[in-house]
């Protein structure tokens, strides 16, 4: 007995170790508060309170700690937690126990339970994870007193880890004390006790007092008495362990007046949460009062005391308290003479900026600082500006908005002491907020250089290529302000240089510089008509021709970049402007970049020599002639050679679709020969293959039959069923769409019992026929069928039938039904049902019973045979748990449908009424209402809902206020009467019957308690409002008080009376205008007021309406072919922030038709370009915003846009004879088809040679179009042109130009389409024409 109760109390101690250790890790760890979730809850009992037959240890211990060995954690990882609580166990001995620890962590924790006395776990101790509930166990078969103990389970990974300790109790069980005492008694008959080793009885002696150390030694055998006190004391050294330890004590400190100091010392500490107080001499350092003068820091086992700003009055002994320990040190502190810190250095400004000037004290002082300058001291106004800094030891000066004026020595004078400062003023630089540009001007044309300085102030020198000309009358200077310019009449080579302006002020010794060069470009010739790329087959004719401006100019020709020198086949003429380069017949050593260069111009073309694509003849016959043939899965391999340059674009189709490349079909592309290869082929791979080979020059194209044989396609449709007898079955299909390329020889029929998996083959049918009848059925037997058609590649996929029966079928059973549960308790219950009211045709052999947990999907059926009665009692049942339950007839057929589930029954033995509720209170009263809150009763079982009783003052009978029970504790009484006092009464209500009745002392009125106004917003009622003129204005509000209060719509501060209708009730106010006009719009305001308060609330109306139209159009043609428009702004342009903007449009007097020109104009001004010479134009001004649009503002009269002026009358020039010249009209440059959208413009361009000039036609078909005003025609430079304006269907159609002079005629014609924008099949149609010269617009 006595070892046991040193076992147990070492135990103890162990336990108790466990748990400080715990705390202190738990304390200490990085681990924030929140994860600390669990702690430890101490013990309950002390082994002095162990008697009678209880023995082992009676401590419940259960504790938490958790350690973070990471400083940071990744994302996504986390240290070891235990998300269920383990609890203490106390049992008796030869019983089973088991802990479950719950673990959660990443990386996946690793888990090992100890026990904290140090002893292995005994030999009936398993331990096992448990995959189903995530549950690590530790599970004990058997129960010995040995087992008691504290048990740990350690769950760790990477980043820390957690330990849950607890106890588990074991005590005796009296039944077995007596068969170990028989078994003891005869153990130590046959035994004879061995000594304990000297380790083991440290063991034992450790938990023991010291009085007790002899006794236990002599009844354990061990003689060794002296050596085993020496090894006691020696363990006891080590494990006693100071509770404060100082490992580096306070220093004293000397410091200066002003300065900040710390007091640091470096502590060891048992217990963290030790006192530790602060003196200075004899008194407590109050630092709540310091006004943060002294702080106190820790960091690690570093603590510190903080004391800023010291002075005379800090000097002293500073000591410091931890618990029995207390250390000092002394601070003396320095008081210095005053003088200045600051260094005086000379002040530099830049004008017109601040100067400051700053000086540090080496202490505070009473005295004052004197600031003076030229003989004056400075007195703080709008230019100076003097301050002290809070410290009291900075003073500043501040001079704003320096000028020259302001240059001088600053003086500061403060006691005894002084200094002196100059300041300098820096004079701002002068800068070229628009510097000189490089200009570049033609002999004898007019050169402007200008540039613009920050600053009128200046004086200006001009210099070229570093000399002075400012003095020079070969130029003309100009000064305008800030601005200075030089103009050079009829520039010469000469003038070309560097141009630069000096710029000086006074009082800056700097010169400010910019420069520009100005370039004279002499006069070269220019070309007129250009060479383009050119492309021609082999062996054809070409030519290459540039056209100058000037005759007398040569040129060269040159062939990639090597000059033409007597090349075979090729020819260089000239012809006045003309130059040509003549090719007689094109080989590929013709083919490359041709240049023409003369004096100042240079012109490149690329000729090519390009063959159309062509296929061998013999090659397209044999494609034509017989199919290419391949079975389903081999490889299709398709090579057609061909010839072309340069090489043609291959494109392959398929039925007439492009196929693209994939991971199954791939094709290879040669310089003169493509391959088509089709992996794994498939039956709808089958059908025409067409080859297209397109260039530039032309298009082919190939074509061929692919045929892929494969297995037939299943019959297609649904089987018919002809004949359902108990005999035979007769059944009728289609042939396949699809016999894959083979003809079809026959069908095999297959068939399966219902209910079964495998399938048997019934017979086969030649394809000619497509009936088949099946005589070995068995009468009633339910069967499905389904059908197979073969040919030489093999057998389709099958045609199933649904489910046929040969003759009259038995069904299963119907639905029983009224299932009930009598007799319930907590491990069983009776249900019944009623038998099902259609048996099927065959009587009903039993009934199967299934239950489920509520809310669970899992069925479990409760009887392993057939129920042959309509009752069934059903036992093994959970306490506390609902249960439901359904029932499904059986017959011969098979089960039929399940039952409707019963209602939910909770397996629990009868329940107990419950007693009177207890504390019933008024929590709230209305005129009409009156709401009662209550306690749920202590006693008797818990209730399902409550009975609440209601009578009046002047009534006897009490009357229920709801028709069933009240679910939760309180409620509110609704429909009373006014100021009429109600009594209550409740009781308690559950399966087990009624409670007392608990009744209010005194009556209660119905009436709300006292209320002040105020609004019940929600976010339903925003303090800005947007609405649309004529539209409703409703304003609604919600609000609570009592009584009801006086309700005030104002608008801009006056009481609203006009059209609005008011409406209020009790908690409700609405203002409503059925139409809003601009003048709504404003503040309102909704004021409410009772005898116990008032309250408003204040919303922001604008109404928003079309906007007004502009006024006063006016039209100025300031540019040829452009109007400027100017007009008077709406007055809402202003007003409306919801992005208000005009929009500008414009007509043509030939078309009734508005076209848009510009939108979000904000200015009042618009120019208008783009127009066509000789038309009449109005133009339309809107104003636009978020509503809509305003009335359009048109201008009067049509605007006619002026020609192009002939001449300037005021120039005279020499006429230039040009030299005789006689050319044929010619088209360099031919007309191009056109496609437009209707209603835009189209413009019809072409370039011609002729002389003299040829006189140009328009025709439209065979109709002249000259002299139609609707069409605008210009003839010059070579160039003609014809612009439709806003094309119509009409205008479609063919258009002729038909040129004529003394020497021949040339024509040249081109085609119109005008379509609309949704016309995509027109677009797509012109998008694949061949010929690259068609234009679309």
């Amino acid at each position: 007995m006595k070892q046991m109760e040193q076992q147990m109390r070492r135990t103890m101690q162990m336990s108790s170790s466990s748990s400080s250790s715990s705390s202190s890790s738990s304390f200490s760890s990085s681990i924030s508060s929140a994860r600390l979730r669990k702690v430890s809850q101490g013990l309950s009992k002390t082994l002095d309170d162990i008697t009678g037959v209880q023995r082992g240890t009676s401590a419940v211990v259960e504790t938490f700690s958790q350690v973070q060995k990471s400083p940071s954690l990744p994302e996504g990882e986390s240290v070891p937690d235990f998300e269920e609580k383990l609890r203490p166990i106390t049992a008796q001995e030869g019983v089973g126990a088991a802990f479950k620890a719950k673990v959660s962590g990443r990386p996946k924790p690793q888990v090992r339970w100890q026990r904290a006395s140090g002893a292995p776990l005994s030999e009936g101790t398993k331990l096992f994870y448990d995959d189903i509930n995530n549950q690590h166990i530790l599970k004990i078969k058997i129960l010995t007193l040995e087992d008691a103990d504290v048990y740990k389970c350690i769950a760790s990974n990477e980043h820390g880890e957690a330990i849950y300790s607890i106890s588990l109790i074991v005590t005796e069980n009296p039944a077995l004390d007596f068969k170990k005492k028989l078994k003891k008694c005869s153990v130590e008959k046959r035994e004879e006790k061995k000594p304990p080793t000297e380790e083991e009885m440290l063991k034992i002696l450790s938990g023991a007092e010291k009085k007790d150390y002899e006794r236990i030694c002599a009844e354990y055998g061990f003689t060794d008495f002296r050596g085993i006190l020496k090894r006691l004391k020696e363990m006891k050294k080590k494990v006693e362990v100071e509770v404060v330890r100082v490992l580096n004590p306070l220093e004293d400190i000397t410091a200066k007046a002003g300065s900040n100091v710390v007091f640091e010392t470096v502590l060891e500490l048992e217990d963290p949460n030790i006192r530790m107080q602060w003196f200075l001499g004899p008194e407590l350092l109050r630092l709540q009062y310091s006004h943060g003068k002294y702080e106190i820091k820790q960091i690690g086992t570093k603590h510190m005391l903080c004391i800023s700003n010291v002075g005379l009055g800090d000097k002293g002994t500073y000591s410091l308290q931890v618990g029995d320990k207390r250390q000092s040190a002394k601070l003396k502190v320095i008081d210095e003479p005053l003088k200045f810190l600051s260094e005086f250095k000379p002040e530099k400004v830049r004008e017109r900026q601040t100067a400051v000037f700053e000086v540090r004290l080496s202490k505070k002082t009473n005295a004052p600082l004197i600031w003076m300058v030229k003989g004056k001291e400075v007195k703080r106004d709008e230019k100076f500006d003097v301050s002290l800094s809070e410290d009291g030891l900075t003073y500043t000066l501040k001079i704003k908005d320096v000028k020259v004026s302001d240059t001088g020595d600053y003086t500061i004078s403060i006691g005894d002491i002084s200094a002196t400062v100059p300041l300098f003023i820096e004079r701002i630089p002068i800068a070229f907020t628009s510097p000189l540009k490089n200009v570049r001007a033609q002999e004898k044309g007019k050169a402007r250089l200008e540039c613009e300085m920050s600053s009128k102030d200046v004086h200006v020198r001009w210099l070229k290529d570093g000399s002075d000309i400012t003095a020079s009358r070969r130029y003309t200077f100009m000064r305008e302000g800030k601005r200075a310019e030089v103009v050079i009449e009829e520039c010469e080579q000469t003038d070309e240089g560097e141009y630069t302006v000096v710029c000086t002020q006074d009082n800056d010794s700097q010169e400010y510089v910019t420069s520009a060069r100005l370039g004279v470009e002499e006069r070269f010739a220019s070309v007129k008509s250009g060479m383009s790329d050119l492309q021609c087959p082999t062996g054809s004719p070409a030519e290459l021709c540039v056209v100058l401006d000037d005759e007398k100019v040569d040129g060269v020709w040159l062939k990639d970049g090597q000059e033409i020198t007597g090349q075979g086949g090729v020819q260089v003429v000239k012809q006045g402007a003309v130059h040509k380069l003549i090719f007689s017949g094109l080989t590929d050593a013709h083919e490359g970049k041709y240049t023409f260069r003369a004096k100042g111009v240079e012109s490149e073309a690329v000729l090519t020599v390009a063959d159309p694509p062509e296929i061998d003849s013999s090659v397209l016959d044999m494609l034509g002639s017989q199919p290419v043939t391949v079975k389903a899965g081999q490889t299709a391999t398709i090579k057609i050679p061909f010839k072309g340059k340069p090489p043609p674009k291959v494109t392959w189709y398929k039925d007439g679709v492009e196929m693209v490349e994939d991971e199954r079909m791939k094709v290879e592309r040669t310089s003169d020969s493509t391959t088509l290869v089709i992996n794994r082929c498939v039956r709808e791979d089958s059908g025409v293959v067409q080859l297209r080979l397109k260039s530039d020059c032309s298009t082919t194209t190939a074509h061929l039959q692919l045929q892929v044989i494969d297995h037939p396609k299943p019959p297609p449709g649904k089987v018919e069923f002809l004949e359902l007898s108990r005999k035979c079955i007769k059944m009728k299909w289609k042939h396949p769409r699809d016999n894959g390329g083979k003809e079809v020889t026959s069908f095999v029929m297959e068939r399966r019992e219902a209910g079964k998996k495998s399938w048997t083959r019934v017979g086969e049918v030649q394809s000619s026929s497509t009936v088949f009848s099946d005589d070995t059925v068995e009468a009633g037997q339910v069967y499905q069928y389904r059908i197979r058609a073969i040919n030489s590649e093999g057998m389709s996929d099958p045609l199933g039938t649904e489910e046929v029966c040969a003759g009259e079928p038995i069904e299963p059973p119907g639905t029983a039904s009224q299932l009930q549960v009598s007799d319930v308790t907590k491990d069983a219950m009776t249900v019944s049902w009623n038998p099902p009211g259609h048996d099927g045709g065959a009587p009903v052999l039993g009934y199967n019973l299934e239950r489920r947990k509520k809310g669970s999907n899992m069925w479990l059926q409760v009887n392993k045979e057939l129920i042959p009665d309509s009752k069934f009692v059903v036992d093994g049942l959970v306490v506390d748990v609902e249960y439901e339950f359904r029932v499904t007839s059986v017959n011969q057929a098979g089960s039929g449908s399940p039952s409707n589930i019963s209602n939910a029954v909770m397996a629990k033995d009868p329940i107990r009424a419950p007693s009177f509720v207890k504390i019933l209170l008024v929590s709230d009263s209305t005129n009409t209402s009156i709401s009662l809150s209550w306690t749920p009763p202590e006693q008797g079982d818990t209730p399902s809902g409550y009975i609440l009783e209601v009578r009046p003052e002047d009534a006897k009978e009490w009357t229920k206020s709801t028709k069933i029970p009240i679910v939760g504790t309180g409620f509110t009484v609704g429909g009373l009467q006014e100021r009429m006092k109600y009594h209550f009464r409740i009781r308690a209500v559950n399966e087990g019957g009624l409670g007392e009745p608990t009744e209010l002392s005194e009556g209660v009125l119905a009436m709300p308690p006292p209320v002040a106004p105020r609004f019940d917003l929600q976010g339903k009622m925003k303090s800005q409002m947007v609405v649309c003129a004529g539209s409703t204005l409703c304003l609604q509000l919600s609000f609570t008080a009592s009584p009801s209060p006086v309700v005030t719509w104002f608008k801009d501060g006056s009481i609203t009376t006009g059209r609005e209708v008011i409406t209020k009730s009790n908690n409700h106010s609405q203002f409503l205008l059925s139409s809003s006009q601009r003048s709504d719009s404003g503040e309102y305001r909704v004021h409410l007021k009772n005898d116990f308060g008032e309250a408003h609330y204040n919303v922001n109306v604008r109404v928003t309406d079309f906007p007004r139209p502009p006024k006063n159009l006016r039209l100025v043609e300031e540019v040829p072919g452009t109007v400027t428009l100017q007009w008077d702004h709406t007055p809402d342009l202003v007003e409306d922030n919801e992005g208000a903007h005009y929009v500008i449009l414009k007509r043509d007097t030939s078309t009734p038709s508005w076209f848009t020109m510009a939108e979000c104009v904000f200015s009042s001004k618009y120019t208008v370009t783009g127009l066509l010479p000789g038309r009449k134009y109005y133009f339309r001004v809107i104003a636009q915003n978020s509503i809509g649009d305003s009335d359009p503002l048109d201008s009067s009269e049509a605007l006619i846009i002026a020609r192009e002026r002939e001449c300037i009358s005021s120039l005279r020039l020499k006429e230039y004879a040009a030299p005789p010249r006689q050319v044929k009209p010619s088209f360099l440059l031919p007309l191009k088809d056109h496609a437009v959208h209707r209603g835009h413009d189209c413009t019809m361009s072409c370039a011609y040679q002729g002389m003299p000039t040829p006189q140009a036609s328009w025709y439209k078909g065979e109709s002249k179009m000259s002299d139609r005003p609707r069409f605008w025609q210009s003839t010059a430079n070579g160039v003609c042109t014809l612009v439709i304006p806003v094309c119509a269907v009409k205008d479609s159609g063919k258009y002729t130009l038909v040129l004529e002079n003394p020497l021949g005629m040339a024509k040249c014609s081109c085609s119109l389409v005008i379509f609309d924008k949704d016309d995509k099949s027109l677009l797509e149609s012109l998008t694949k024409q061949a010929n690259k010269e068609k234009l679309i617009v």
